[in-house]
């Protein structure tokens, strides 16, 4: 019994920390998302047409993005004929249902938490992103985790076109305590993974974690070196990759929306990284994200410290927005 209290009191404390942390991050998009809303209702006591023209711009501006913003609002819409008459006071508490209603609604899990199924082989997460998104930076903070849950890791520099990444994620096995396998500037990606595999499985590897290089002048070029990557790692681990993750920059607003259409026509995503969140008043583009792509969000960046790539939790994100 007493056990259990204490794990329940650690649960409780960790619960609380990871709040704050995500509170932190979000705090520019809050305070730039509530003020707006503020502005939004000035003068108004009800919510009616010329609020609701307001919400729009709201959340456009907000980078929420315009398909969703519509539904958010057609949502309002459908509440406010409702009830017939919705005091403007309320309008925080009914945005925040109908979010949270939209997104639970599109069929995405949240992320769960660090774990990773059981296997005998390798999982193998394959990375991709334009350069600048904080790629490299996430499978570091991914590996920590990995690490500190147990797991043996191992990465693979197979972004041979920047030494920068090379070194950066060198950098990064050092600090977690992981092997990462490189080869010289310029060598092929494929054999790089083809090593970090072989290597990998060799070795007992819990999970194997790819970088790929973000260059997207040429979707034909990428689309290729990503399916040779994935090719050749089926030579060691058949069913490798069993995750592609897609990580995007949070700060970049709309451009963020762009990157997600060009690599998902390129490669299949299979989940989300929305990073640098912390930095920016444009967390609204999670909701936009997370609503549009049908593609689960796993993981958000609310801050720079190793600790602070958390999994994304749906209800927990509005929440904190609203909070």
């Amino acid at each position: 019994m007493q056990f259990n209290s204490l794990l329940m009191g650690l649960f409780s404390i960790f619960s609380k920390e990871k709040k704050e942390t995500l509170d932190k991050g979000l705090e520019k998009t809050k305070e730039s998302f509530l003020s707006k809303i503020a502005r939004a209702v000035v003068g108004k006591s009800k919510v009616d047409d010329e609020v609701l023209d307001n919400l729009e711009e709201v959340l456009i501006t907000s980078d929420v993005g315009v398909d969703t913003t519509l539904k958010i609002i057609e949502r309002i819409e459908n509440r406010v004929a409702q009830d017939k008459y919705v005091n403007t006071s309320e309008l925080n508490s009914i945005l925040k249902d109908e979010i949270s209603s939209m997104l639970e609604e599109n069929n995405t899990v949240d992320g769960g938490d660090f774990s990773l199924p059981i296997s005998d082989e390798p999982y193998v997460i394959m990375v991709v992103g334009v350069n600048g998104v904080g790629k490299t930076t996430t499978i570091g903070k991914l590996a920590y985790q990995f690490t500190k849950a147990g797991k043996k890791v191992f990465l693979g520099a197979a972004d041979t076109f920047r030494a920068a990444a090379v070194e950066q994620l060198v950098i990064w096995g050092e600090r977690v305590n992981c092997q990462v396998i490189k080869q010289k500037m310029g060598a092929d990606p494929a054999s790089v993974a083809y090593d970090t595999l072989s290597s990998a499985k060799a070795n007992g590897a819990d999970v194997v974690i790819i970088d790929t290089a973000g260059r997207l002048h040429n979707k034909i070029n990428l689309m290729n070196e990503l399916t040779k990557i994935k090719q050749v790692m089926q030579k060691i681990i058949p069913n490798a990759p069993h995750e592609v993750l897609l990580v995007l920059d949070g700060s970049t607003g709309q451009n963020a929306f762009e990157q997600a259409r060009q690599f998902t026509k390129a490669t299949e995503v299979t989940s989300l990284a929305i990073t640098k969140l912390d930095g920016t008043a444009k967390g609204g583009v999670v909701l936009g994200i997370s609503d549009q792509f049908k593609i689960p969000v796993k993981y958000i960046g609310v801050g720079e410290g190793i600790d602070h790539l958390q999994i994304f939790d749906k209800k927990e994100f509005v929440d904190s927005l609203f909070r």
